[in-house]
């Protein structure tokens, strides 16, 4: 008697760890597609915002490349001890499409120099600033060092009276300005001089609501040689978009040139 008692015991145990299991899975798989539905929520607002073309579901999202575009990549074929400063810029920025990062231009206090905010998030300014962190060129210490030196001479659009090492890496007009003078700034024009666009290069847009955009060239190409584009409006994607809005900046990095305060007209 006293063994199917404890037969039965250990079944209901059993039954019971079971049981648990099931509902702790259901609970987690539950919260996950909580979380997707919204994450695609915030992808298609900021993507409609921007008038641009919303695939299926999240992972088209992050990983659709235009129908006729080869995924082939020309940089993931050379060895690691051959890479570049662009290469290395590139497969940084790459990393982000792969990462998933969802647009979140939050401010947040970050630590200085090396500071970044969650890596599951960003604004499409960390995808440049990831990206050249890769190559190991931290543009949130370089441009916060060149804006205590010349504060003057950076756009005075946020009623800053000083730097904020927290932000100022982080915003397009702020970069833009760097690049200018710590960069080559290159043709604004396309089709004419594809030869130009390389990979590793960094773009700078502005929608049609006047707000301002920026992302990665890449190494992969349309039939016409016309460049992806690695960036973040919504999820971080590498698409044809090169040519979707008005193109405001065009650059390389250049480690040679002089301080922002030699270079100023």
């Amino acid at each position: 008697m006293s063994t199917k008692k404890s037969t039965i015991f250990k079944t209901l145990i059993f039954t019971f760890i079971i049981l648990t299991a099931i509902v702790l899975i259901t609970v987690k798989i539950y919260r996950e597609v909580r979380q997707i539905h919204r994450l695609y929520g915030e992808v298609r607002q900021n993507w409609e915002q921007y008038n641009m073309p919303l695939p299926l579901s999240v992972p088209e999202i992050a990983l659709r490349i235009v129908p006729g575009i080869s995924n082939y990549s020309p940089v993931e074929e050379i060895p690691e001890e051959d890479l570049t400063t662009p290469d290395l810029i590139l497969l940084g920025a790459r990393r982000e499409v792969k990462n998933g990062t969802r647009y979140d231009a939050s401010y947040a206090v970050i630590s200085y120099p090396g500071g970044d905010v969650s890596p599951d998030y960003g604004a499409c300014t960390d995808v440049v600033v990831r990206a050249f962190r890769n190559a190991g060129i931290d543009l949130q210490q370089l441009i916060h060092e060149d804006m205590k030196e010349n504060f003057h001479l950076y756009p005075q659009r946020w009623g800053l009276s000083r730097p904020d090492p927290n932000i100022d890496h982080r915003r397009v007009p702020n970069q833009m300005r760097f690049f200018e003078h710590h960069g080559i700034p290159l043709t604004l024009e396309v089709e004419e001089n594809l030869d130009q666009w390389q990979w590793g290069d960094v773009v700078y847009w502005k929608f049609p609501d006047g707000r301002d955009h920026c992302g990665i060239i890449s190494d992969r190409t349309r039939r016409d040689g016309v460049p992806l584009v690695i960036h973040n409006a919504g999820l971080t994607r590498e698409e044809d978009c090169l040519l979707r809005w008005e193109i405001t900046g065009h650059f390389r990095w250049d480690k040679g040139t002089g301080p922002l305060s030699q270079n100023a007209p």
